[in-house]
């Protein structure tokens, strides 16, 4: 038997082999067009092999509109827009070694199917003896399970377990992301600090369960006042509470604490405890900055922290707010 024949042989059986692999695959050539769809493919992608070999229209079994697959970024040399596309993606690849190949994940909507996977995708190239491409042979594994485990968990461990906001590990890095917005954009962030009035005595009086009750209505409230989807709720501490505002300045901050305020004094939680008012109020402290290069998250919170504590002092069930100067511009006064 010729060397050819051998070779065409191996080839093949190389073909056959794939075809019958359990991990869903398929491979394009050098052009992009689909020269493999193996039945692990069709099986999760509800495209039959006959309906894609020859064709560079493999993105229908996984997006509804037209985008590049990870092997065809490989193919034509475009992995720098791996970044962009794939909410995962190995960053400590060196891009100048393609013969290694890709490795990304993706939520994918599976239009055929009509269901929606987390895949996992390596997409690996193949050369001639004279170095060039042929083909690329994209792997795809159903992470599905795995991911959402993973964001049930990030879930939990970011919310407080008895009101449901968010906690403190959760408020640190969104004021951390929204200050870096504002000192970016040189917009304003604000931050409410709010406190549940005399609540030692509210729990003294009633008992731990209907003081946990007590703070799930604050919640509550607290969630339907910050209106926007960049606004965050979070429970601070005990019967403290945190709201970031992102690009709202003082006085618009000011109008959602006294709309805090309000909507919890209506609640008309009874207290038992004569000479400190008939029903559960808050005060709040208000804070905004336009902040600098200098300026820090924790000045913000401290400016909070302490009109928190001058509302408590002039009487509770109020809000007290700061315009906080940055420290360039407390320097140029000087």
């Amino acid at each position: 038997m010729n060397a050819g024949k051998i070779a065409e042989l191996d080839r093949n059986f190389a073909v056959a082999m794939m075809e019958h692999m359990v991990v869903p695959t398929f491979v394009l050539d050098a052009a992009g067009r689909v020269i493999i769809w193996n039945r692990a493919c069709e099986r999760l992608t509800g495209l039959k092999s006959a309906d894609m070999l020859g064709t560079s229209e493999h993105w229908r079994a996984f997006y509804e509109t037209e985008r590049p697959c990870l092997a065809d970024l490989v193919v034509f040399g475009r992995t720098e827009e791996i970044e962009t596309l794939y909410v995962f993606h190995d960053r400590n690849h060196d891009a100048s070694h393609l013969d290694r190949g890709r490795h990304a994940e993706n939520w994918c909507v599976m239009p055929q199917v009509g269901t929606r996977l987390y895949l996992s995708i390596d997409a690996g190239p193949i050369y001639d003896k004279e170095g060039e491409l042929v083909a690329v042979v994209e792997t795809l594994r159903d992470m599905t399970a795995q991911k959402e485990a993973q964001v049930e968990l990030l879930r939990l461990v970011s919310r407080d377990s008895l009101t449901g906001l968010a906690n403190r590990r959760a408020f640190d890095e969104v004021m951390k992301d929204a200050w870096s917005r504002a000192l970016r954009d040189a917009q304003p962030v604000s931050l409410i600090m709010a406190d549940v009035d005399h609540f030692k005595l509210y729990n003294d009086s009633f008992g731990h369960q209907q003081g946990d009750e007590c703070l799930r209505a604050v919640a509550r409230v607290l969630t339907a006042e910050a209106r926007r989807p960049a606004d965050l709720v979070a429970r601070y501490g005990g019967e403290e509470f945190c709201v970031v505002l992102p690009n709202v300045d003082l006085e618009g901050a000011q109008v959602v604490a006294e709309r805090i305020r309000a909507a919890v004094e209506s609640l008309g939680i009874p207290r038992a405890s004569p000479g400190i008012g008939a029903v559960v109020t808050l005060s709040l402290g208000v804070a905004s900055i336009v902040p600098a290069g200098e300026d820090s998250p924790e000045s913000l919170l401290r400016h909070a922290d302490r009109e928190l504590y001058r509302a408590k002092h002039l009487g509770r069930n109020r809000v007290v707010g700061i315009q906080v100067e940055n420290v360039a511009e407390a320097r140029d006064e000087t």
